[in-house]
């Protein structure tokens, strides 16, 4: 099926420490990515933090964490803790 706002209005998207990742409890089977080299992940040199999307009921570990929809993880995302300026040549 084609991504259409549609689509993206249903889904719920996570800020996550990116060692969660990393955890036992976390379970791709429960969000949208596939594994961790499908995941964004924010610009400081640690990567400390990525974000994962979902449909439906919240997975329980990501229970009690800020939740955005896609208008507001688009504004996040354009910030430059998650975008690099592109330098015009």
């Amino acid at each position: 099926m084609p991504l259409t706002s549609k689509n993206m209005n249903n889904r719920t998207y996570v800020i996550i420490d990116s060692t969660l990742v990393e955890s036992e409890d976390f379970d791709f089977s429960k969000v949208l990515e596939t594994s961790a080299s499908t995941l964004r992940f924010s610009t400081d040199p640690e990567k400390s933090k990525t974000f994962v999307k979902f449909e439906g009921e919240t997975p329980s570990f990501l229970e009690g964490l800020t939740t955005y929809n896609h208008d507001e993880i688009r504004a996040v995302l354009a910030t430059p803790e998650w975008s690099t300026p592109h330098d015009p040549e």
